[in-house]
């Protein structure tokens, strides 16, 4: 089936986060990580389907979406889950900070790697924890781990590292021999592990996503993992992410922290969530094909048009990870933001000087906010 990831569609004047936050009704956003592609065809119909029904009660998720992710993480990772690991999120903004306040107790530490999605920040301090960092390695031309750094970091106190896999900003895929490595410091200090993976079906390069949990049933036991169809589908409003927590004192901690306070997904959130992962991988595998496409194009952009600005190819996500400190500026993101293209500010992730682009949206869109940028460093 032929999917139109060209066809340009009209988000101003939605109520759209990603278009209708700024007034300037001519800039090209590419900033918050959503993509300006419709669903895919599957989850519009089911969406359709539940529309027509008319009755938008209290939802429970049903016995085959469980069964479908149960089946998916085997199929695609390895990974043997049961049923009852699964916690149903309403996003995983969510279960990041619910896993902060249910790890550890006040005043204890989490740690995580800069730059980072800024909500790896926020959570901590918003959870009444100290927040560690340990800024991610250059090497060869990828982020890596600093393992020395991380040891030198970590306390007594250190309860909780918080994980990003595959890595927003940077859009790195850590391999098997880098998860064990840092899961094995982590079992050696009592820290549990929070991995963020929900951008784990969006791997651009020939490399294997890896579940953290899915290293050994001992990291498994130490470790809360958070996936969500949002982003590979493009569905993040409607809410449904889930938390995959195998050890039952750290799940029930987990749920205990959320009685009262949070609601479960909705029917739309949680249909739309079972037609994506059972009906929608001839659709994820174009996207990706797509998504790979802009990739290069922005690379070999930035590379040849757009000195002195630089950047590491990412094996996945759809962000590009920008290196603007070359031009001086305290606030980059607003120098361009000027020209008509609206950036992410690298100091938002703990990394001011740099810029993340959203590469999501028709070729034709991301050629000109490119080209805009290109302007915008003439006029200097």
């Amino acid at each position: 089936m032929e999917y139109d990831f060209d066809k340009i569609i009209e988000r101003r004047n939605t109520g759209s986060l990603k278009w209708d936050r700024y007034p300037d009704d001519k800039a090209i956003s590419m900033w918050v990580a959503d993509m300006d592609f419709q669903a895919p065809p599957a989850v519009l119909e089911t969406l359709r389907k539940c529309v027509d029904y008319g009755i938008f009660g209290y939802s429970l998720p049903t016995k085959e979406l469980a069964e479908v992710i149960i089946q998916t993480m085997e199929q695609k990772y390895g990974w043997s889950i049961e049923p009852e690991w699964i916690v149903w999120l309403p996003g995983l903004v969510t279960g990041l900070n619910l896993a902060c306040r249910s790890v550890g107790d006040v005043d204890d530490e989490a740690i995580s790697f800069t730059p980072v999605y800024p909500p790896f920040l926020a959570a901590p301090v918003q959870s009444k924890r100290t927040l560690l960092t340990v800024p991610l390695m250059l090497r060869d031309g990828q982020y890596v781990f600093d393992l020395e750094k991380l040891k030198k970091t970590i306390t007594g106190k250190t309860r909780l590292l918080i994980l990003c896999n595959p890595h927003n900003p940077v859009g790195r895929v850590f391999s098997r021999e880098e998860l064990l490595a840092l899961a094995e410091i982590c079992l050696e200090n009592d820290i549990v592990i929070c991995s963020d993976e929900i951008h784990c079906e969006l791997v651009l390069d020939e490399v294997k996503h890896v579940p953290t949990a899915s290293l050994s049933s001992e990291i498994a036991d130490n470790t809360i993992t958070l996936m969500s169809p949002s982003k590979t589908y493009n569905i993040p409003g409607l809410g449904c992410g889930f938390a995959i927590i195998s050890n039952e004192k750290i799940r029930r901690d987990y749920v205990e922290t959320e009685k009262g306070i949070l609601s479960t997904p909705n029917a739309l959130g949680y249909s739309a969530c079972l037609a994506a992962y059972r009906d929608c991988e001839d659709w994820r595998l174009a996207v990706v094909d797509y998504l790979r496409k802009n990739r290069e194009v922005v690379y070999d952009f930035i590379k040849g048009e757009l000195a002195p600005l630089s950047m590491q190819k990412g094996q996945a996500t759809y962000l590009a990870w920008i290196d603007a400190r070359k031009l001086g500026m305290s606030n980059p993101a607003g120098f361009f933001s000027k020209g008509g293209v609206i950036l992410s500010d690298g100091k938002d992730f703990g990394a001011p000087g740099f810029l993340r682009l959203n590469f999501a949206c028709p070729q034709e869109v991301l050629r000109e906010a490119l080209y805009r940028m290109k302007q915008s460093l003439e006029r200097l």
